[in-house]
């Protein structure tokens, strides 16, 4: 996978978003904004029980819970032109999760536009450095010369205000097939600087996180004997376990040679990027049926923890309700049965029959460089999906409900000079989709869904 940096586009994008060094310079050290109600108050029970743990094989005491800092909460930037980061949701998330058992805390040089590493650095550092692990990427995707890498992995050090490193990940490599992983980080001596710096102590943990192909995979992790991969994130979930869309490998495998192979599993994308907890209702209705006082969520990640090998797995929690909930599913954990897992399967199944695009809301597509807000649409569509509004027949008894509910949700989540209707198929976005989505073709298509829809008289 390959990052678009072209500083024109970066540019559009930085003034379409808002995140940018001038806004956060005032906003990161410490805002004083007042908090968004989703983000600082919940009516969810709180967690019962102590946080579940797993050891790893360095001795580290790692909570099965692992916070992803790729969707920190934002606010408008004080020139009002987009959202910069919320510094102060940030410690006060960073602050709760902490004083509810979290370690492990995951992010990279390329989340939040860039500005992640700093906002997670500035949140942990009011901690004592024994209370939490950091994991962060060489996410050297469009650049990998030798030169810039170093600096990269040297900026994230500056960037986090750390001296060592816990959990240093090779980023996603598989995208790009193996001639790229081998540029990003054999030709350019990457991995065996990166091995030294290990044995040096600036790294405790040396891995990859994947997307692609089983070949890339199995060839990766054949240089166990040379590097000796301390652990691999792979993305699990009870859909992908046997379902995987596109290029992505079924996780039943990935772990299972993990397994063999004595290497810890660090989960990410438990939640398919929050389609598993989006679900159509009537699959809602089975899941709460089985256990009424559950979110549709904690499924999820009670099947992405229960796994011998598995170390942590990584949530994405922008809001506190959201902290709560996965702290409750494993505060402790309560892993399957036999049945759930049989269940679960069923479910997925279930979930296969309903024509969603695999989008994972990751934001490595953007910027476009024709401002669209690729995201949006997506999730737009996949929203209508679950909810019953993607109208197929003027015979179907909701179909007005349907098409109005489609096409005002639209105009009201996406701008119309950000639709879908100003693709030009250029394909810049496609190499970067770690779910190997033909993008334009999916826009293409949503296009002319909406133009039918638009032009259909009642």
């Amino acid at each position: 996978m390959e990052k678009n940096n072209n500083p024109i586009n970066r540019r559009k994008f930085i003034k379409i978003v808002g995140i940018s060094t001038a806004a956060l310079s005032g906003v990161l050290p410490g805002c004083t904004s007042e908090k968004k109600e989703t983000a600082g108050n919940s009516s969810a029970p709180q967690a019962s029980g102590e946080m579940t743990y797993r050891t790893a094989a360095c001795g580290d005491k790692v909570s099965l819970l692992g916070y992803g800092c790729m969707r920190w909460p934002t606010l408008p930037s004080p020139a009002q032109d987009g959202n910069v980061i919320d510094q102060a949701a940030v410690n006060d998330l960073v602050d709760y999760a902490i004083a509810h058992g979290v370690t492990y805390f995951d992010t990279s040089p390329v989340y939040m536009q860039g500005w992640s590493e700093k906002s997670t650095g500035i949140a942990l550092k009011r901690h004592p450095r024994e209370k939490w692990q950091i994991a962060t990427k060489l996410s050297n995707f469009s650049n990998y010369t030798r030169e810039n890498s170093i600096a990269m992995y040297k900026k994230s050090f500056e960037d986090l205000q750390v001296d060592y490193i816990d959990y240093y990940l090779l980023h996603s490599i598989g995208n790009g097939g193996i001639e790229t992983f081998r540029g990003r980080y054999i030709d350019n001596g990457m991995i065996d600087y990166l091995m030294e710096e290990r044995k040096a102590g600036r790294i405790r943990n040396l891995g990859f996180s994947f997307h692609g192909t089983q070949a890339v995979f199995d060839e990766v992790l054949a240089m166990y004997d040379k590097v000796h991969w301390d652990f691999v994130q792979i993305q699990l979930n009870y859909s992908d376990w046997r379902h995987a869309t596109g290029s992505n490998v079924n996780a039943e495998y990935l772990y299972g040679e993990l397994e063999k192979r004595n290497i810890q599993a660090i989960i990410m994308e438990p939640l398919l990027g929050g389609r598993l907890s989006k679900l159509p209702e009537h699959i809602i209705a089975r899941l709460k049926q089985r256990r009424p006082e559950d979110s549709v969520a904690s499924w999820a990640f009670r099947f992405a923890g229960s796994p011998e090998k598995v170390l942590t797995v990584l949530s994405g929690m922008t809001y506190k309700e959201h902290l709560i909930d996965n702290l409750r599913t494993y505060s402790p954990l309560i892993p399957l049965s036999d049945e759930d897992y049989k269940f679960l399967e069923e479910t997925a199944q279930l979930i296969m029959k309903y024509p969603t695009v695999p989008c994972n809301d990751c934001k490595y597509c953007m910027p476009c460089p024709y401002g669209i807000d690729i995201p949006g649409v997506l999730l737009h569509y996949n929203k209508c999906v679950n909810e019953g509004n993607i109208p197929k027949s003027r015979q179907d008894e909701n179909y007005r409900q349907a098409r109005r509910a489609f096409l005002v949700g639209y105009d009201r989540s996406v701008p119309k000079l950000r639709q879908a209707s100003h693709c030009i198929g250029c394909e810049t976005c496609n190499p970067h989709c770690p779910q190997s989505i033909d993008i334009p073709k999916e826009l293409h298509r949503i296009d002319a869904f909406v133009e039918q829809l638009k032009q259909e008289t009642l």
